[in-house]
């Protein structure tokens, strides 16, 4: 699970959506008739180097430091985030910053990110399952005992 960047559930689709998809597939398709490119490779390809130049200050930066490394000394976790999770979850944020048009990251897009992009990564300790807590609920624990920068 390590080598996937985020964990999104999706959920179930709609009575209706499930319907379509039923009579979508009613008959073998090629998947060729199916998908269909929404970017070219090129444009593609300049749009990921552009979200690298998407810039994390200092303050941001050790803010995701900080988050990761109290994830790997948290008593409730057997394991804790490694330095892959802590660039997924850089480049994720710088990601999303692009996405809604920032050239910069916010402490509250890696607050966001935390979920999605540690929360499968993390190993909670038995002992902890037995007591009720969860990935997401260790996950806040540490970002609320984490100080958000104030630039």
């Amino acid at each position: 699970l390590d080598r996937f960047m985020l964990r999104i559930s999706l959920g179930y689709p709609s009575e209706i959506s499930e319907g379509l998809i039923l009579t979508r597939f009613q008959r073998e398709l090629n998947p060729d008739e199916l998908i269909h490119p929404v970017i070219a490779v090129d444009d593609l390809l300049k749009v990921q180097k552009l979200v690298l130049e998407v810039m994390v200050a200092e303050p941001t930066r050790e803010y995701l430091i900080r988050i990761v490394r109290a994830t790997r000394i948290n008593p409730s976790l057997d394991l804790g985030a490694s330095p892959r999770a802590a660039l997924f979850l850089y480049r994720a944020a710088q990601a999303f910053a692009a996405i809604h048009n920032r050239s910069y990251v916010l402490p509250d897009d890696i607050k966001f990110l935390a979920f999605p992009v540690l929360g499968h990564r993390l190993l909670i300790s038995p002992q902890s399952r037995l007591r009720g807590q969860t990935v997401d609920s260790i996950i806040q624990e540490v970002l609320d005992s984490v100080p958000v920068p104030v630039e």
